[in-house]
């Protein structure tokens, strides 16, 4: 699934328990190929009591990795992201952006789209990093808390859930999220 490398740092960090977890999940907003939810849901299962603590863990991280991902955005620009995506792919970001502006953050924070592609994006087309930093905190905790409450509420039957529906289970909120994006949008212009 991922390359030696890359299982050797995954192998070191689950060591450290709550600290990798929250270095994982630093270092996958902005550069790292991993996604946390694969330490959260076994640290989380581990202990289930603590799945929620470990949520709040991986949100917090997330955001301020998202953070660091934006000044790479802004510094760094469009050939940093080209390393990461291809051109089509950076293309369909400035989309997003110019559609939802800093919210497409959100939905892509509960997407399996490679969050840093978002955040790199946010920086390097100038999103308002007040909305990018509230869109990344809603977008990510929403994932995150969803993944922790299942393992609580429903133990080891969670991982089963999360790994084998979680596509479809994203972009299903997404979908909500959008419509509901949408509807107080239109409700607003309205007014």
């Amino acid at each position: 699934m991922f390359s030696q490398s890359v299982q050797l740092i995954i192998d070191f960090l689950m060591k450290y328990g709550t600290p990798g977890l929250f270095i994982l999940s630093f270092i996958e907003s902005s550069f790292f190929p991993v996604p946390p939810d694969i330490m959260l849901i076994g640290l989380s299962l581990a202990n289930p009591r603590l799945a929620l603590w470990y949520a709040l863990i991986t949100t917090m991280a997330s955001v301020l990795g998202g953070l660091f991902g934006y000044w790479i955005g802004l510094k760094a620009g469009r050939p940093i992201l080209r390393r990461v995506v291809s051109e089509k792919m950076i293309f369909k970001v400035e989309n997003l952006f110019s559609k939802y502006g800093g919210w497409a953050v959100a939905i892509a924070g509960l997407t399996p789209i490679p969050y840093k592609v978002f955040t790199i994006g946010a920086g390097l087309f100038r999103i308002n990093i007040l909305v990018f930093a509230c869109a990344s905190l809603l977008g990510r905790s929403t994932r995150f808390f969803l993944e922790g409450a299942l393992i609580l509420f429903i133990g080891a039957r969670a991982q089963e859930l999360i790994y084998n529906y979680f596509e479809e289970f994203t972009i299903g909120v997404a979908t909500i999220a959008i419509v509901l994006y949408l509807y107080l949008k239109n409700k607003k212009s309205k007014s």
